[in-house]
């Protein structure tokens, strides 16, 4: 019988990413409260205005929530973080650039960028990192496809059926399911790519707790 062995520490996180994930959030809901009150300052008119601000800032809350609850010891996941707040502020400084309009391209990118995104987050958030590569597929593209349909069906309830879009409306969701798939499948693939923790020169081939056999000791009056 054999002990199991302790998950390594994970590195330390980068200055870096935490400033970009408070800026991100900060810029976020300073946008949502400017387009509560004028929707035309996002171009997003006849867009769900209300809708996107309720969601993305729950969004945003996703993962500190998360933390919180579980309440499991660990260091605060801050590129999960990152990755979950990205497309709500993507989508938000797409529409007041007036991107979706004027690049023909823009809206599948966001789609694809946005599902893997997610998708590497979850795989994250599950300590998945670095799990085989057909254990971050499945779980990259069960919770990516998972959150993209969510999206095409809350997109096509809140306003897509009012809009001119409609017409054109599935086959629009047939290829944003299709590009959500391909960064899903993407995230699964790159979040691997990471590298695990280095282990010390001195401590490099020492046997690791789960190669260290536990001895049981029993004791009593012999007989």
């Amino acid at each position: 019988m054999y002990a199991d062995a302790p998950e390594p520490a994970p590195p330390p996180t980068p200055g870096w990413l935490v400033v970009v994930d408070v800026i991100a959030k900060v810029l976020l809901l300073v946008a949502i409260a400017r387009i509560s009150v004028d929707p035309a300052w996002g171009n997003l008119e006849g867009k769900a205005p209300g809708a996107r601000a309720l969601t993305y800032p729950m969004l945003a809350l996703v993962v500190p929530v998360w933390h919180a609850v579980a309440r499991s010891g660990r260091p605060y996941p801050w590129g999960a973080d990152v990755l979950v707040t990205l497309p709500g502020f993507s989508d938000i400084l797409g529409n007041r650039l007036d991107l979706y309009d004027r690049l023909t391209w823009f809206d599948d990118a966001i789609h694809l960028a946005a599902t893997g995104s997610l998708a590497a987050a979850v795989v994250l958030l599950a300590g998945a990192a670095h799990a085989p590569a057909l254990r971050r597929l499945e779980i990259a593209v069960a919770s990516g496809m998972t959150m993209a349909l969510a999206w095409e069906v809350w997109e096509y309830a809140a306003f897509v059926t009012r809009s001119r879009e409609v017409a054109t409306a599935y086959a629009d969701t047939v290829g944003d399911l299709a590009l959500g798939w391909l960064g899903a499948v993407a995230a699964g693939i790159v979040v691997g790519l990471r590298r695990p923790p280095r282990v010390p020169r001195a401590q490099r081939g020492r046997p690791q707790p789960s190669e260290t056999p536990l001895r049981v000791t029993v004791t009593g009056t012999p007989r």
